[in-house]
């Protein structure tokens, strides 16, 4: 019986570790429109965190190294303005299990490795606008001209 709370104990704390269960890595889908709404092909756009800049030809898909620091995105198509966006990175779920059951010090590996965060999964860029978007509003990103 004694093993058994120790081995669920170790797989509680296992599984709230970004550090040892996440991925330094996180694959976004980028698409890019037009103001009117249709969609582009063959748009070259430039995603930019702390960690580096990563290319993309629209649509496609653009594997970045998770940070702390929000990401921007900048598309580029000849005969449209530019199109912006911005992702904020919001902490993980695995994170916060790092606080509560390792005493910090996981969250402390998983905030300098960028770990223990995470930006929406999906990007649809509007050519001549910005447009913000947050995983606590994932349903309703922002835009503004």
């Amino acid at each position: 019986m004694k093993n058994l709370l120790l081995i669920s104990i170790f797989f509680v704390i296992l599984n709230g570790c970004a550090s040892i269960t996440g991925e330094s890595n996180q694959p976004i889908s980028i698409t890019v429109k037009d103001e009117n709404g249709k969609a582009l092909k063959e748009v070259n756009c430039t995603v930019v965190n702390d960690k580096g800049a990563y290319e993309v030809t629209a649509p496609g898909f653009v594997n970045i190294q998770r940070s702390a620091t929000d990401i921007s995105v900048t598309c580029k198509k000849e005969g449209y303005p530019d199109g912006l966006a911005k992702a904020i990175s919001r902490a993980r779920g695995n994170m916060w299990g790092n606080v509560i059951l390792g005493g910090g010090i996981g969250a402390i590996i998983d905030h300098s490795n960028g770990k223990g965060y995470s930006y929406s999964d999906q990007m649809v860029v509007t050519m001549g606008k910005t447009t913000l978007y947050d995983k606590k509003m994932e349903s309703n990103p922002k835009s503004k001209q």
